[in-house]
């Protein structure tokens, strides 16, 4: 078989799959305005509606903001005033006035402390803002930066610490690669609005440290769970292993994020003039390699598992969308990074999974979790409360891997 496709051939430059992307997209973006709410955005049912007495939590109200940011930026009305309104909520009861930083919900209800994983979604909340042209996001671009900088980055580590009390003392002594791959895509995100390119060179220390060590060295499997040495912890959350961002064992989805991540990161340092290592586009192969062979229709039905344990074998059977979401774009970038036939046959594939299991035509949105039977469940995540995931695998397949997503909208609408 030809590993090279002709370009006519792929759905990346199909005008009809393109047009079904976007259509798509904007019926995702309908779908999630139900979840805004006066301080901010809240989880939706699957129904689309907001439970009686819901809230606001922080990492959705940042992940809207993010997209309805894009969506303007796309140039479809109406979606700015939606990223002002998270910018607000950011810049309001869910920012700590007396000590700094983000909780996890409005005034601190029900927070334990601050987490890089959702600081991580202010930066790039605020940095597609500013792009987006919201008004106040680069106030809130500041202060997220500020934070990071003064709290989170680990010079010593080239890496995120995870997480600390309210007022920044007993830090946790855990290092987790999932929220060092957000922190990864939003440093993108902040080299392209601020035009420092610090930002691209911690996140290469961040993936050199968790790709190109760690995971190249177990088989391309993504070790998640570390000490504050960096030295793996295997059985993490053994007793709970379904846990929502700590699950015991592997993650094939966060496999497949990071091999789209490192291209986009491979393209930007080019993009900026700075020297990309091979091992880049050698990892992002691996990667996504690695979790087909391991986690796709491993136990009889067609899917992604949610987790594995250190053999390979399933653990949560559970198919959730956000896994398969990230899947498509990561197929789309190796397709578009290398030319080869197998990515294509996977794009197809998944676009076709997704759209028979996962988009609801009736309720709207897409189901977030499925059985292993892929049926409709709720066990792990309950409701269709996630955009981001979805929308930026509709947003993503075609564009340039760089420079990072918001920045992209914003080129080509100005040309």
């Amino acid at each position: 078989m030809n590993t090279h496709l002709l370009p006519s051939t792929s759905w990346l430059k199909a005008p009809a799959h393109k047009v079904w992307r976007l259509a798509e997209a904007q019926r995702l973006l309908a779908f999630a305005k139900a979840a805004k709410r006066p301080d901010g955005f809240g989880n939706l049912d699957a129904k689309g509606q907001l439970a009686a007495g819901a809230r606001a939590e922080t990492m959705n109200t940042a992940r809207m903001t993010h997209c309805f940011a894009l969506a303007h930026l796309q140039g479809i009305p109406g979606c700015l005033a939606y990223a002002e309104h998270g910018v607000a909520a950011l810049r309001g009861a869910m920012q700590d006035a007396s000590y700094g930083g983000w909780f996890a919900h409005p005034d601190g209800q029900q927070d334990s402390g601050k987490a890089a994983y959702l600081h991580a979604f202010v930066a790039l909340a605020a940095s597609s803002a500013v792009v987006a042209g919201a008004a106040s996001a680069r106030g809130l671009l500041a202060d997220a930066t500020e934070v990071i900088e003064r709290h989170f980055w680990s010079e010593a580590e080239g890496a995120l610490q995870e997480a600390y009390s309210r007022a920044w003392q007993l830090p946790e002594p855990y290092r987790g690669a999932n929220s060092n791959m957000h922190a990864t895509e939003a440093f993108l995100a902040l080299a392209d609005v601020t035009g420092n390119t610090l930002w691209l060179q911690r996140a290469l220390r961040i993936a050199e440290r968790i790709i190109h060590t760690h995971a190249a060295g177990s088989g391309y499997r993504v070790i998640e769970h570390f000490d504050v040495h960096w030295q793996p912890v295997a059985d993490y959350n053994h007793d709970h292993p379904a846990d929502h961002f700590r699950p015991f064992g592997t993650t094939p989805g966060h496999a497949l994020e990071w091999a789209r991540l490192l291209l986009h990161l491979e393209a930007s340092l080019q993009r900026a003039g700075l020297p990309a290592p091979q091992w880049l586009a050698e990892s992002a192969s691996g990667l996504f390699e690695a979790a087909c062979q391991h986690a796709w229709n491993v136990d009889g039905a067609e899917g992604f598992v949610y987790t594995l344990d250190w053999a390979n074998r399933p653990v949560v059977n559970a198919r959730l969308h956000w896994v398969h979401a990230e899947a498509c774009a990561a197929a789309a970038a190796l397709l578009q990074r290398t030319g080869e036939a197998r990515y294509e046959q996977w794009y197809r594939t998944l676009w076709g999974f997704i759209a028979n299991h996962f988009i609801d035509p009736v309720a709207g949105s897409w189901h977030h979790e499925l059985d292993s039977n892929n049926r409709p469940a709720g066990t792990i995540w309950p409701g269709k409360p996630d955009l981001y995931h979805a929308y930026q695998a509709l947003l993503l397949p075609g564009l340039p891997l760089a420079p990072s997503l918001a920045s992209n909208l914003g080129s080509n609408v100005t040309k």
